[in-house]
């Protein structure tokens, strides 16, 4: 197995580090809320508790008339906690801290009392003589908000978290974009001076030369040499597509790559319809085809095998790459397509970065792995639409 280089393998520890510290400060949120939560919640029900029983005294009407004046101050400093007053038969004799407006509404004031009997048990009020009344209550407004409160919380730094992804992504994004086209643009011009004075030089040898075959040959290499330029000039703006015959543009580049192929591995490709039309740009979808021919053979030993299908519906049309080689870890399946990441030592882990930026963002269509054994070897399906 081949050493495998991850630059991002770091970038990916701080995502799961702030991934972890976001959990952790939702769940301690959460944690001290609840606990909060469950001691004002024995408060309102030591307080309900304390209504009840001064609704009780206050009804046997036994008391001094200073008692009563205290009774009643205990009554109507309960300002918070929701109760209704019911006898026996549940008939509702008083409530309090309830919406005034809607209560105006008697089915309003059921509706409260039948959520609050399955909220809490009722606190009795026991008179003798078999004569009860019961208080049933529930939290105070204020109580119900504060248990929400760490949801709100929690969702707000998870809304924070995915504004700040997406605005780091994009910032990102444009930050490659110009990367992309300064350096490809820069590559392209690099190269296209020795390409110009190449074809010089070989229009001079064929005035001086006998042997054509040679300079043939030559001649081929610096034409390939100009779509390559050319390649790189595109990369970082808009290509233009044009509709072409897609399997044609497969097989010019399975032509030349045949021609520098060792002979123990054999590239195969027999499109049962060939005759596939679509909105393509013809040097950036061979530079595609010709990325993963070479990925394939890197992937390969003796008696290698390279398949190419082409197969299509009314909607998309399908390209896969087949190997025999030694295939890739799945968890690697979607790090292959990282800037950076490769399995080969003298590799810089650019060109299925490049192919899925080809694929996705110039001809609208999606580059995946689409199953891999190890050492079995591995198939790379593209999915372009017919437009």
């Amino acid at each position: 197995m081949m050493p495998v280089i991850d630059i991002y393998a770091l970038k990916q520890r701080w995502k799961l580090f702030l991934f972890i510290a976001a959990v952790a400060i939702g769940a301690s949120s959460l944690w001290y809320t609840d606990r909060l939560v469950n001691k004002l919640s024995e408060k309102e029900k030591k307080k309900a508790s304390i209504w009840a029983e001064a609704t009780r005294i206050l009804l046997e009407s036994s008391q001094s008339e200073t008692d009563l004046n205290f009774l009643f101050k205990v009554i109507e400093d309960n300002n918070t906690v929701p109760v209704i007053l019911t006898d026996q038969d549940d008939k509702i004799l008083y409530y309090r801290n309830l919406d005034d407006v809607k209560a105006k509404r008697p089915e309003y004031i059921s509706q409260q009392l039948e959520s609050m009997k399955k909220l809490h048990p009722p606190l009795v009020i026991d008179f003798g003589n078999g004569r009860r009344n019961y208080i049933y209550y529930k939290e105070s407004i204020l109580l119900q908000q504060l248990s929400i409160y760490p949801y709100l919380q929690l969702s707000v730094i998870i809304i924070f978290i995915i504004i700040s992804y997406v605005a780091f992504n994009s910032s990102r994004k444009a930050e490659q974009n110009k990367v992309w086209l300064g350096l490809s643009r820069e590559t392209a011009h690099q190269l296209g001076t020795p390409a110009s004075s190449l074809m010089a030089w070989i229009e001079i040898l064929k005035e001086k030369v006998e042997d054509q075959t040679l300079v043939s040959e030559l001649e081929k290499d610096v034409q390939r040499l100009n779509i390559i330029t050319e390649r790189f000039s595109k990369i970082g703006s808009q290509p233009k597509l044009e509709i072409v015959n897609l399997v044609e543009v497969i097989e010019d580049v399975v032509k030349y790559m045949q021609t520098r192929t060792p002979k123990s591995v054999t590239i195969v490709f027999n499109p049962d319809n060939h005759q596939i039309f679509l909105p393509l740009n013809v040097n950036l979808l061979g530079w595609v085809i010709e990325n993963l021919i070479k990925n394939a053979l890197d992937a390969v030993t003796n008696e290698g095998k390279i398949e190419i299908k082409v197969s299509t519906n009314n909607k998309q049309s399908f390209i896969d790459v087949i190997d025999n080689g030694r295939g890739i870890l799945k968890r690697n399946f979607n790090k292959v397509f990282k800037p950076g990441f490769t399995t080969k030592t003298r590799g810089w882990g650019l060109g299925l970065s490049l192919t899925k930026r080809i694929i996705e963002e110039y001809h609208r269509g999606k580059i995946f792995v689409l199953r891999s054994e190890i050492n079995k070897g591995t198939t790379f399906r593209i999915v372009i639409p017919i437009r």
